[in-house]
């Protein structure tokens, strides 16, 4: 176990912003985790748990307390069952997932972060979520000192959204389980309309496992979604807004604003979200009808140049800097649309 005073914390984030931590522990074991969380809450210590550092905002201050990185690793197959120590690389583990001939998770391919956040946020691109796979969570529970096992159910997953999203100071994520599909070679379903077109098949078929990882790299590289040091378009939190989910009364007052500012010719994207009508709309449209377009911005954060959902570091810019943009989208947005946009990434030390 490794321990730094006054480290600083923007390496350790995609977006490579922040100041510094009074003190950075590294663990590469549970036992170290656990211990080194232990250990500040009795100490009263403040405690950020830092992963693959994809969905942190730091502020320029820093973090007055023990930043805890969790760099524990495990990769383990029996069968269709499958368990990531929560340090595990995301897109690594699915690469491996796909070798091994195994479907469920290789439309998240790509996605930056550790396997231990997957849960928390229940991670989801191209038509698949964790939550669909997923069997169980093997977490520290901080208020009640011990090591829980928490199956799909015990999660409370939506969009977005989980039991440990909830209750961020509660748990410590150690392990994930999944239950994966042997579908011969073959890739799940195809759920997501863009995939299926880039596929060139129809929603629902299948397709070889491989071609279906390689489309959507490629599908999430041409949006900035795939990590490459030398493009400042992926020095970014990949999508910072979620899609708004409105209620059918809310979605019409929204109607009624898209067709007074665009036309009365004009539909917004809108898909059922749920059993009880409400309706989910794109925030990436919302933030381009407002007039946030590709590139938007003449300071050291902007919005990307390949994708409107994501903010970006141009590699001189401060944490404020990016909320400043940020704030800017939300207004814009709320005055075009009356619609609210809400931030994906988890802040530290700042908000919105």
């Amino acid at each position: 176990m490794q321990e730094l005073h006054d480290a600083p914390l923007a390496p350790l984030t995609t977006f490579r912003l922040g100041g510094p931590a009074n003190r950075l522990v590294t663990a590469t074991t549970d036992d170290e985790v656990v211990a080194t969380v232990r250990a500040a809450d009795a100490a009263g210590t403040p405690l950020l748990i830092i992963g693959g550092g994809s969905n942190l905002v730091i502020g320029d201050k820093g973090f007055d307390g023990t930043a805890l990185r969790i760099a524990t690793r495990g990769f383990v197959l029996d069968g269709t069952e499958l368990e990531l120590a929560a340090g595990e690389v995301w897109t690594d583990a699915v690469a491996r997932a796909v070798e091994a001939g195994l479907a469920g998770i290789e439309c998240l391919a790509g996605i930056p972060g550790s396997a231990g956040a997957t849960p928390i946020q229940n991670v989801g691109a191209y038509g698949q979520d964790v939550s669909a796979t997923l069997t169980e969570v093997v977490a520290y529970d901080r208020r009640a000192d011990e090591t829980v096992t928490l199956d799909n159910a015990g999660c409370s997953f939506s969009y977005r959204h989980s039991r440990f999203k909830d209750d961020p100071d509660r748990y410590v994520v150690l392990r994930v389980r999944f239950r994966l599909e042997d579908a011969g070679g073959l890739s799940a379903p195809v759920r997501y309309p863009e995939t299926a077109r880039a596929l060139g098949v129809r929603v629902g078929d299948r397709v070889p496992l491989a071609h279906a990882r390689e489309t959507v790299l490629r599908l999430r590289a041409g949006k900035g979604m795939v990590l490459d040091p030398e493009d400042h378009d992926t020095w970014s939190a990949g999508s910072f807004f979620t899609n708004p989910i409105l209620t059918a009364a809310a979605f019409e007052t929204f109607l009624a604003r898209v067709a007074e500012r665009l036309g009365p010719d004009v539909a917004p994207p809108a898909f059922p979200a749920g059993d009880d009508g409400r309706i989910k709309t794109s925030a990436a449209w919302l933030i381009d009808k407002a007039g946030f377009t590709k590139g938007y911005g003449s300071g050291p954060a902007r919005i990307s140049g390949k994708h409107t959902l994501a903010l970006t570091n141009r590699g001189e810019a401060t944490t404020e800097d990016l909320l400043a943009l940020a704030r800017e989208v939300v207004a814009g947005v709320r005055d075009a649309f009356g619609v609210t946009l809400v931030n994906e990434p988890v802040t530290v030390g700042v908000s919105l």
